[in-house]
Formats: structure tokens, C-alpha cells, sequence
């Protein structure tokens, strides 16, 4: 049995995480913010202090971990309130990730590993599917952060002989979702007609389960040592076979109106949603065959199954309003 440390052990990905790694015998530790957030079985570690400021000096003397899996950060958000957004995901996603990465080496521990975001490389891909070691070309304050952390956690795991692993998911979806994926289920459930009939760009997703199961596996085969993965379902859809499949399973077929994408940059560009309408209709497809080939991984979930667990979630927690 190993004992892992999650950050943000409460949120959506972690709460599946730390679930994923306690059904398989695992100790797990989540750090938190807040008390009595955490999924059953695991010892909670509250510290409330922003961006992990004074972590080394707190973390508990007899606290031993294997590895810490790096999920808190601040998250990508479509209007952000801050007055400088980079230095805002700069002072979470970078100083935040090392302050917890130092930490952890002076305590003992031997792996790392960060998730980071497919936005780290961009928002499209060209003309393939993305891998790992594609030029970076991040397109708002948030991937850049992600990017600049992947860089300075490898240097920092160079230069002080700890193994940092990074995983780049592209969207999650599943049971808890929340933003965009859970707006469109709500358009959808609520017969709200979406000029999403005539999508043909392909993009990549990652089930929340599919994503906590390859995340144990990089937590503790030895296999993934300082490397970079991409994980996916590894069945890329369009946006409008999307809205039809949740339709689908919500049983209130979708809505969608044919609007050409051309049409919606269009109206992107005139309504300044250019960047929002440019994540709807262009390619984000990611190749994750690195983490198939060096691991042996294999998503336990099919798309289909996933998108069934999460229109169960929704129906059930819409009745329970």
C-alpha cells in the first residue's frame, strides 16, 4: 500500500481520484481548504492559506506520501474579475504548483505529478491529433500558466532529484461537471434550440473516471517516470454529435439548428466571443497513445458510458432540487 497526497482532494477530478485510489488499497491524504469536504476514507489535511504560501512549514511531521498529485489550481473561467488574469494564474498554477512541489521534495516524497491542461500546447490543434511534444502555443492567461508550470516543475525535479510526471487532459466531463459542458446539458434538458447543427470539427474529451484511473497509474507505475501524457476516451466526437448523444441519454433529443461555422465566427468576431465561438467550432483532438504505449493504459469507460453516468447525475440531482 502507498500513501498519495491529492490537492484540491474535493473537487471534481480529486474527489474521483481519491475514490479511484482508495477502491484500489491505497492511503490517500487530501489537502483541502475546508473541513469535512473530502470522499470518505480519506484523512483530510485542511490548509487554507492562498496559493500554498507557508505549506513547507505545515506539512504534517508524520505525514510520508510516495507521491502528491497537483490538482488545485485556479481554474480557467470565461470572464475572469482579476486585473491582471496572468499574474493571477501565474501566482496559483506556477508559484502555487512549486511551492507544493518543494515542499514535498524536502519531505520525503519521490514523484510529483502535475495536471496540467491541454490548453498548455492551445486551443486547436493542426490538422492531427496534438502530442506531447508539439510547440506550445497557449491562447489565454490560463494555459500560458499551465505551460510556464510544466516548465518549471521539470527544472525544478532536474535540479533537486524529484520525478515530476505531467498529464494534460483536454475537457472532462462526467458526474459534478460544472462550466460549459454543464451549461449545454441544462440548453439541452431545457429544449432551448443551439446553433450547433453543422459542427464538423472533431474534438477529444476525457471522462472524469477514465481521467482519475490514468492518473493512479501515473501516481505509482514506475513506468511514467519524468514523462509527459495526454489521456482521452480515444473516441473524439464533434460538437453537434455531442448535443445529439446527450440528448440522447437525457431522453429530450437536442435542438440543434444547422448555423454554419462560419457564420458563428462571424458573429463571434462581431460580438467579441470570437475565442469562445473558436473553442465550439475548431479541432482539439489530442493523441494519447504515449500513455497506452509506456503504461499499458486503457480507458475503462467507453464515451458512451460515460455520457450515460453523467446524464444519470444530472437527471437525479435536478430532482433532488
Amino acid at each position: 500500500m502507498s500513501r498519495v497526497v491529492v490537492t484540491g482532494a474535493n473537487g471534481f477530478v480529486g474527489d474521483a481520484l481519491c475514490r479511484t485510489l482508495l477502491e484500489r488499497g491505497h492511503a490517500v491524504t487530501g489537502l483541502v481548504r475546508r473541513a469535512g469536504t473530502c470522499a470518505p476514507g480519506v484523512d483530510e489535511w485542511v490548509f487554507d492559506r492562498a496559493d500554498f504560501e507557508g505549506i513547507d512549514e505545515a506539512w504534517p511531521a508524520s505525514l510520508e506520501a510516495r507521491c502528491v498529485v497537483h490538482l488545485a489550481a485556479r481554474v480557467h473561467v470565461m470572464h475572469d474579475n482579476a486585473v491582471d488574469p496572468l499574474a493571477a494564474f501565474r501566482a496559483s498554477n506556477v508559484q502555487g504548483a512549486l511551492r507544493v512541489a518543494r515542499a514535498a521534495q524536502r519531505h520525503g516524497v519521490q514523484r510529483f505529478v502535475f495536471v496540467s491542461s491541454i490548453k498548455a500546447l492551445g486551443e486547436t490543434d493542426p490538422g492531427r491529433p496534438l502530442r506531447e511534444d508539439d510547440p506550445a502555443l497557449p491562447q489565454d492567461a490560463y494555459g500560458q500558466s499551465k505551460r510556464e508550470a510544466e516548465l518549471a516543475l521539470h527544472r525544478f525535479g532536474r535540479e533537486q532529484g524529484l520525478d515530476v510526471v505531467v498529464v494534460r487532459p483536454p475537457l472532462v466531463y462526467g458526474p459534478g461537471v460544472k462550466a460549459n459542458f454543464l451549461q449545454l446539458m441544462r440548453a439541452i434538458a431545457a429544449g432551448l434550440p443551439l446553433p450547433l447543427g453543422a459542427l464538423a470539427a472533431q474534438r477529444s474529451l476525457v471522462y472524469v473516471g477514465n481521467l482519475a484511473d490514468a492518473l493512479a497509474e501515473c501516481a505509482l507505475d514506475a513506468r511514467a517516470a519524468h514523462g509527459c501524457f495526454h489521456v482521452a476516451d480515444g473516441e473524439d466526437t464533434t460538437t453537434t454529435e455531442l448535443a445529439r448523444s446527450i440528448g440522447r441519454h437525457l431522453r429530450k433529443p437536442a435542438r440543434l439548428v444547422p448555423v454554419p461555422s462560419g457564420c458563428l465566427r462571424l458573429m463571434g468576431r462581431m460580438t467579441g466571443r470570437a475565442p469562445q465561438i473558436e473553442r465550439l467550432t475548431g479541432s482539439l483532438r489530442v493523441d494519447a497513445s504515449r500513455l497506452r504505449s509506456t503504461l499499458g493504459w486503457q480507458p475503462p469507460y467507453s464515451f458512451e458510458e460515460g455520457l450515460a453516468a453523467t446524464a444519470r447525475w444530472y437527471l437525479t440531482s435536478r430532482r433532488s432540487r
